[in-house]
């Protein structure tokens, strides 16, 4: 019974997290006086939750392939959501009991509730009989938890089988990854006394197997070794078994037989290996190995003689191969579409003569090619599979059909097969954030910020405490999904952080197919309403919306909407049948106001309503005490109700609107107020743009842990108190501060430092014109910019102790006319923008100067009237970008000056009064502040006036 309720219960884990389990013993048996039987069953359930919590993460992916296990876990599944419903049902209706807005308020939600709070006895009794007999079904089937079966040793079996299909692969067949081989070859043939660790790593199907056997099967490297072996490891391998086969493979039949090996024990196997390799120079590669504990034993086994060994590994996990010297590993990646098209012809065309595509279907050929992405697995698979057709609809029929035929043709059963085995490895806290990742669509850069926000708001992080946050857990989720070759990294920040990812698209599909089988989510396109969206948890609808007017889920958890085209009634319609909801996500929708459901909604974390046209959040947002994340930029918000403070559990909290999108004035961005103290939100991490008054700044002193913080309308005489609050925060490292107006003077002097600072926006006159002398304590910056402040004295050599410094914006800055920056400054500077300075007329650079630097913006320097000479030693610049410079610079830069910069690759030359400028900015300020996929889903033009 206890293994059945594990079960039921797992879901409810993840869901909710243990804090939300530890209640189900304690606020919700306090409804004694309400439902007895309700008190009484989860009594029983927190007894055994002890036992429960030890089996968590035992079940997924555990008898793949078994149907009858699986029509019985899907059924477990149906019950754990209905545990969960009690739960968050219980939490709503007391909410909505304790609403002390009004005596007939609170009266008329007594009497609407009170048939539901008379349902939870039958529902508890309910659920109680379904578990029951679901413990009599596993019994009466034979079903087992937790061992391993027939069924999980014909997985492994089955994993043997694709490693060996692999590994028989004729070279002749191999495309692409010549420089791998090549690398490899080289390797193995170089003359070294130690033994040598290789590896191989990258995610499942790219051919790490294929490229191993390759050199394995070399006679001019297999002639140079005394001995060689090649071993799979696999996910469930077993010690004694792989020492019995490197005997096997090594030390011939008569001398196997005279050891008597087969009935050795662990150690014993050792011995004898280690003693036939001691004078050896031998090759062993170690394929498919999947975590770290099969190396650091194997390392003993594998003598060092100074005989010029080497061993090579195969993995799908960095932390794998990182056991090689870095010097020793190949990351390999996705085929060139040149690459993967030659690929696909050898397998689809093999009979015609040169392998050539048929024009009648070489449009459906390449949109398989292009769906594939690379991956050689899929592309001979798939080849393989169309050899046979040559008709145009069939192809065209399988392209349309291609999630359906992952899902279930026998024989594209590799493809998901050596997917899902990376899957059905993760541990269960990073499963269902894995599975959250596939309700994305297709190449969609998923940003860290926006996913580690709602895996939280969902339940899926745990809270380790020590200081740790969520978030920062969070990131350690995806820096592992990274690590095993299930998310690619596409894009980092200034520090080198992973700002957006990318999941492969078969992947994704593969995953997809899973997530809706399983119940957990759901992403649904032009396709109508598909089928299993009403017992979904989770729906991502990402067009066709309107398709969907008969959809309704009380069990609906997260609702993300990507279709901006349906009209605000159809949204509004749709959310009052969702009252448990704990995301929802209608950035870009069509909505002028906040629909009155959502405040109903008592267990929402995460509410986004960015880009739309909400101009008024309603004081009884009070109602949503659960919610963490508020974010509202890009809408009409200028201030917010009063209530916004009572919302203790919020943890980032984004208002703002872009009036300038080249941020040409100190006003580009408005501020928004809040009225009221703002003490009580000491969860906050990020508080961004909020607008300055004397009680505010003293205020956030109380928000200590605060990181992140955007405040504008900043005048002098809160400078010492906003300070001593900015002071109080120890993990403070992104701050904006933009004075109240243009003629406003700032004074920064005598001030202490803000060591932990590693992004910094200063907005405004300083007193002087001088830096103050807080800025030589920035060591840490990573990003700067400095706006408007009317700086009378190069400010460069100012920031040049800033070593880390990697993105440097001056706006405005600056009045004199020269600025020179010397050799050895700036050594990890990526981005410099120099804007607005009208007297400037000369730059100086040094040769050796910003030896990193990528890109140039040069933007309003209307004196500047020649191509910097020093911009041709920074061979690494390869983008620059030129906005409203005169006439003359623009002659220099096409006649005499052009040998200074023919080493770019891409010069744009703008004017801002362009509308191509705004777009430009636009789609550069939506890529950098929600991830390069948003513009994808995103109107084409944003008006700055707000019109």
């Amino acid at each position: 019974m206890a293994d059945a309720l594990f079960i039921v219960l797992r879901k409810v884990a993840l869901s909710l997290g243990e804090e939300a389990l530890g209640k189900i013993g304690t606020e919700v048996v306090e409804a004694a006086p309400i439902m007895t039987d309700f008190e009484h069953s989860m009594k029983q359930i927190e007894g055994e939750l002890s036992i429960l919590q030890a089996f968590i993460g035992q079940v997924s992916g555990q008898r793949v392939g078994d149907k009858t296990f699986d029509a019985w876990l899907d059924q477990v599944r149906d019950v754990a959501h209905e545990v969960e419903d009690i739960v968050d049902e219980y939490g709503y209706l007391t909410a909505q009991a304790v609403d002390t807005s009004s005596f007939f308020k609170r009266k008329f939600n007594q009497i609407k509730n009170f048939v539901a709070w008379q349902k939870f006895n039958g529902r508890i009794s309910q659920v109680e009989a379904r578990i029951q007999r679901l413990a009599e079904m596993r019994n009466r089937y034979g079903l087992s938890v937790g061992k391993v079966d027939k069924n999980k040793e014909l997985q492994l079996a089955n994993q043997l089988y694709l490693s060996d299909s692999a590994y028989l692969t004729d070279n002749s067949e191999i495309v692409g990854n010549v420089d791998e081989i090549g690398r490899l070859t080289e390797w193995l043939l170089e003359e070294r006394h130690d033994r040598n660790l290789m590896a191989i790593f990258g995610m499942g199907g790219l051919g790490k197997t294929t490229i191993a056997s390759s050199v394995y099967k070399n006679q001019k490297i297999i002639t140079s070794y005394d001995c060689h072996a090649w071993i799979t490891v696999s996910q469930t391998y077993q010690v004694e078994d792989l020492l019995r086969e490197i005997i096997n493979q090594l030390i011939d039949e008569r001398a196997r037989m005279a050891s008597g090996f087969m009935a050795m024990k662990r150690m014993r196997l050792v011995e004898l290996i280690q003693s036939y390799l001691r004078d050896k120079k031998y090759f062993i590669v170690l394929d498919d190995v999947w975590d770290k504990d099969a190396w650091l034993f194997l390392n003993y086994v594998f003598v060092r003689n100074n005989c010029g060994s080497k061993v090579l590994i195969t993995t799908r996990r960095k932390d794998v191969s990182s056991l090689a010297a870095d010097n020793y590993v190949i990351e390999l990646k996705t085929l060139e579409y040149a690459k993967s098209w030659e690929l696909f012809c050898k397998r689809a065309f093999r009979s015609s003569k040169d392998s050539i595509c048929p024009e009648n279907i070489r449009s459906w050929a390449n949109k398989i090619v292009a769906k594939c992405q690379g991956l050689p697995l899929a592309i001979v698979t798939i080849g393989s599979i169309l050899a046979y057709r040559d008709k145009e609809h069939e192809w065209a029929f399988f392209y349309k059909q291609l999630s359906w035929q992952l899902a279930n043709n026998p024989e594209l059963s590799w493809i998901s097969n050596v997917l899902n085995m990376s899957l059905n490895d993760l541990p269960c806290y990073l499963r269902s954030c894995f599975l959250y990742c596939s309700l994305y669509p297709e190449d969609y850069k998923i940003k860290r910020k926006l996913i580690s926000k709602l895996w939280i708001a969902e339940g899926l992080v745990e809270e380790r405490g020590d200081g740790t946050t969520m978030e920062e857990v969070a990131e350690c989720y995806l820096t592992e999904l990274t690590q095993r070759s299930l998310l690619q990294v596409t894009e980092r920040n200034a520090c080198g952080r992973a700002r957006t990812f990318l999941m492969h698209d078969l992947v994704r599909e593969v995953t997809s197919i899973v997530a809706k089988n399983e119940k957990f989510g759901i992403a649904c396109g032009d396709g109508g309403i598909s089928q299993g969206c009403h017992e979904a948890r989770r729906l991502c609808i990402q067009r066709g919306a309107k398709t969907f007017s008969t959809l309704a889920s009380s069990r609906l958890r997260s609702f993300i909407l990507f279709d901006t085209e349906v009209p605000s009634s159809w949204i509004y319609d749709i959310l009052s049948r969702f009252r448990l909801l704990r995301v929802l996500c209608l950035r870009f929708a069509n909505v002028e106001e906040v629909p009155g459901v959502v405040i109903e909604l008592y267990n929402l974390r995460y509410l986004d309503l960015s880009h739309t046209r909400v101009k008024k959040i309603p004081a009884s947002i009070r109602k949503l005490v659960n919610l963490q994340v508020l974010d509202l930029r890009f809408n009409y918000v200028e201030e917010l109700p009063l209530e916004i403070t009572m919302l203790t559990s919020l943890r980032h909290l984004h208002v703002f609107v872009i009036h300038d999108l080249q941020q040409r004035s100190l006003d580009c961005f408005s501020a928004t107020k809040i009225p009221g103290n703002i003490c009580n939100l000491k969860n906050l991490q990020a508080l961004q743009i909020v607008s300055a008054n004397k009680d505010l700044v003293s205020q956030l002193g109380n928000l200590k842990l605060l990181r992140s913080l955007a405040i504008a309308k900043v005048k002098q005489s809160y400078i010492a108190e906003l300070w001593d609050s900015l002071s109080k925060m120890p993990n403070l490292s992104r701050l904006v501060i933009s004075a109240c107006d243009v003629d406003e003077v700032l004074d920064f002097k005598m001030l202490k430092p803000l060591p932990h600072l590693k992004f910094f926006r200063l907005a405004g006159k300083l007193e002087g014109g001088v830096l103050p002398s807080i800025f030589y304590n920035f060591e840490k910056l990573t990003w700067l910019k400095i706006d408007w402040s009317g700086l009378k004295k190069d400010p460069i050599s100012s920031f040049s102790h800033m070593l880390n410094l990697v993105d440097l914006r001056l706006y405005g800055t600056y009045g004199g006319e020269q600025l020179t920056f010397c050799s050895g400054w700036f050594p990890k500077l990526n981005y410099l923008q120099l804007a607005n300075m009208q007297n400037l007329n000369w730059i100086e650079i040094e040769d050796g100067t910003m030896m990193r630097l990528t890109q140039l913006e040069l933007f309003g320097l209307g004196n500047l009237k020649a191509v910097p000479k020093g911009i041709k030693y920074i061979r690494t610049l390869h983008q620059m970008y030129l906005t409203d410079m005169p006439k003359r610079f623009l002659e220099n830069l096409q006649g005499s000056g052009s040998h200074i910069v023919q080493h770019i690759h891409s010069i744009h030359t703008f004017e801002s009064s362009d509308s191509e400028v705004d777009n430009f900015c636009f789609a550069e300020y939506l890529a950098n502040k929600f991830g390069p996929g948003a513009t994808k889903y995103s109107p084409t033009y944003w008006s700055s006036s707000g019109t």
